[in-house]
């Protein structure tokens, strides 16, 4: 799988809806075991992940912005990753948008490819992910 983002949450940009605007939102990422859990183009919601067990760790972006149609933030850090959290590697990356509640909480993309430093194996270090200098996507 490439990289991709939503279209559930495409059309939810392109319509208005709420719980889309990764400025003013919590965005939070998480690390996923994609041999558990795949991407699947039609999911909306956090509640659509399939595997509970895929999720190896989360975490919250901070300094957003949005410029250009480029979201971007500061780097994340998953702190402590260890293997008991986890049924294997984490292969690719979720984000998406916290709601508190996981029926409204909208799934934004999935990134599986040309990501520095996955797959990796937790071992209960820091994973950190460094993002590129043009930004994390755009639109």
């Amino acid at each position: 799988m490439a990289n991709a983002i939503y279209n559930k949450y495409k059309e939810a940009l392109l319509s208005g809806a709420a719980n889309s605007d990764l400025t003013t939102e919590t965005v939070k990422i998480s690390l996923i075991d994609a041999n558990t859990e795949v991407f699947t183009s039609t999911d909306e919601f956090y509640d659509d992940i399939t595997d509970a067990n895929c999720v190896i760790s989360t975490a919250t972006f901070t300094s957003k912005t949005v410029t250009d149609g480029v979201f971007d933030a500061d780097n994340i850090t998953f702190s402590s990753v260890d293997a008991a959290n986890s049924d294997g590697d984490a292969e690719a990356l979720l984000i998406w948008i916290d709601t508190g509640n996981t029926a409204t909480s909208r799934l934004v993309a999935w990134m599986d490819t040309g990501i520095n430093g996955l797959p990796t194996t937790p071992d209960g270090d820091d994973i950190t992910v460094t993002w590129s200098s043009s930004g994390i996507f755009k639109l």
